[in-house]
């Protein structure tokens, strides 16, 4: 049998498919679990963004270590891989001085946090983020920064799990105006053609 995977992003779930959210055999959410709730509960992975201000406020926070999503969670992914964004540093210095603290990496502290809660941290490599750019050129973006860890979160489970059931649900492909949003709906949107993954209910308005 095909392992289910969901991938639940931070937009809006409608509460009417969280039955249907948590049947799947594996439960991957993103960062504060903003879809804890209404888009279920059941939590496997939290994928989170280990360098710049997320990653610095989440381990700061208790209330972010004590969330019933984070404590239940077996693993946490890291989807910035730290040699990646050494390299970018130089780069970002002078086309964008404002991201200054972006590429600080925090991954030896979620290290930390995992070996004390007893769950398995893992860093998604620098060649998803390498692929997924790769791929999303064909869709001509505009001037980006990263990919969005939707994105690098879907590029990697299509790696791992390349035989999986894969479902998406919270994602509406906006946010942060550095992120190729536009493109990456457009990619989501050929893997759901291709059936690669689908999409579980209407497109949410707000993005991981």
């Amino acid at each position: 049998m095909r392992k289910r995977i969901a991938i639940v992003g931070n937009g809006p779930v409608a509460n009417e498919t969280a039955p249907i959210i948590d049947s799947h055999d594996f439960i991957i959410r993103f960062n504060d679990c903003r879809s804890f709730g209404s888009g279920a509960t059941r939590t496997d992975v939290v994928a989170v963004c280990n360098t710049g201000r997320p990653a610095k406020k989440m381990l700061a926070s208790q209330e972010w270590r004590s969330h019933a999503g984070i404590v239940d969670a077996s693993e946490i992914w890291s989807v910035r891989d730290p040699e990646k964004f050494a390299q970018l540093r130089p780069a970002l210095a002078l086309s964008h001085p404002e991201l200054d603290d972006l590429c600080d990496d925090y991954t030896d502290q979620f290290t930390a946090f995992c070996t004390e809660t007893g769950k398995r941290h893992t860093v998604i490599d620098k060649t998803i983020h390498e692929a997924v750019d790769k791929t999303l050129a064909d869709y001509q973006p505009a001037p980006y920064v990263v990919p969005s860890s939707g994105m690098i979160v879907i590029g990697n489970v299509l790696d791992r799990f390349p035989e999986a059931d894969v479902t998406l649900a919270g994602f509406g492909h906006e946010g942060w105006e550095w992120h190729p949003f536009a493109a990456e709906r457009k990619l989501v949107d050929s893997y759901c053609a291709t059936g690669r993954v689908r999409r579980l209910g209407r497109v949410a308005s707000h993005a991981t």
